[in-house]
C-alpha cells in the first residue's frame, strides 16, 4: 500500500502565553472562529492544544505547501473579515505570540500524513483522551545527515521499545520568513519529534519507562546545546491532531 503523502512541507509550531484564565476564552474564539478561515485560504490546521504543564499556554500547529504559499495564504487570512472581526477579543486573551518555530520535515516521508480524520464539528465539546508529546532539541549548528542517521538508526528503535514511536520528524526550515509581520523565532537550530499516546495512562507509562533508560538520549548529546524540551499536549474538542 503507498504511503500517504506528507500533509505540510512547511510547519509553524506556534506557543502563546496567555493572561490567568484566558485560555479557555481564546480556545472557544479560536475553534469557532478561525479553524475554517484559515483553511479556506490554504494553510491546514493541523492541530490546537492545551500544555498540561503551563496553563497558560495554548499550542497549536499550522501548516502549509511551502514558504510562497504560506506568504499568500497568511496575508489572505490576517487582511480578510474573520481576522479583522475577531482579532481584539483574540490579542486580550495574549502576553506573548512570538514563541513560533518554522520547520520542515527532515526528509521526504518524515511529516505527519494527510489527509488525517475528519475533525470534529464546530460545537464538539468532548476532548479527545490522547496526548501528544513534542520533543525538541536545540542544536549547535544546523541538523546534518550524521544526526537524522543517529536518530533513525539508534534513537527511534529504542523510543518504540518505550512505547513511543515517533509519529513526525522535523528541523528548523532555514527560509526567510515570507511574512514579517508576524515573527518566527530566528537563530535556533531545532531537531524535534512528535508521539501520539492513546491516552494520560499510556504517557506516563513511557515516561516512567524513559526514565530507566539514557540508551535513547545518549546518541543525540553530540549535536545538542541545551537540555531536550518535551511539551505535554492534550488535544482540544476540535484538534484534527488527536
Amino acid at each position: 500500500m503507498p504511503s500517504l503523502p506528507a500533509c505540510c512541507s512547511v510547519l509553524e509550531l506556534r506557543q502563546y502565553t496567555l493572561h490567568p484564565g484566558q485560555r479557555d476564552v481564546l480556545l472557544q474564539l479560536f475553534e469557532q472562529a478561525f479553524i475554517e478561515p484559515q483553511e479556506a485560504v490554504g494553510m491546514h490546521i493541523v492541530g490546537q492544544f492545551r500544555d498540561e504543564d503551563r496553563p497558560d499556554r495554548f499550542v497549536w500547529l499550522r501548516g502549509f505547501r511551502d514558504m510562497a504559499s504560506r506568504r499568500d495564504a497568511l496575508h489572505a487570512f490576517y487582511g480578510g473579515p474573520a481576522w479583522k472581526a475577531h482579532r481584539d477579543a483574540a490579542n486580550a486573551t495574549m502576553q506573548d505570540s512570538d514563541n513560533v518555530l518554522l520547520l520542515r520535515p527532515v526528509r521526504e516521508g518524515s511529516g505527519l500524513s494527510h489527509p488525517s480524520p475528519s475533525r470534529p464539528a464546530s460545537g464538539t465539546a468532548a476532548h479527545p483522551e490522547s496526548r501528544v508529546e513534542l520533543t525538541l532539541c536545540y542544536l549547535k549548528a544546523p541538523a546534518e545527515e550524521g544526526l537524522r542517521t543517529r536518530f533513525e538508526q539508534q534513537v527511534r528503535p529504542v523510543l518504540t521499545e518505550l512505547g513511543a514511536t515517533p509519529r513526525a520528524l522535523w528541523e528548523t526550515e532555514p527560509a526567510e520568513n515570507t511574512f514579517p509581520a508576524l515573527p518566527v523565532l530566528t537563530g535556533e537550530h531545532v531537531f524535534a519529534w512528535l508521539t501520539v499516546f492513546s491516552d494520560a495512562g499510556h504517557h506516563r507509562e513511557h515516561l516512567r519507562r524513559r526514565a530507566t533508560s539514557t540508551a535513547w538520549l545518549e546518541p543525540l548529546q553530540p549535536w545538542l546545546c541545551a537540555p531536550l524540551e518535551h511539551l505535554l499536549l492534550a488535544p482540544t474538542s476540535r484538534s484534527e491532531l488527536r
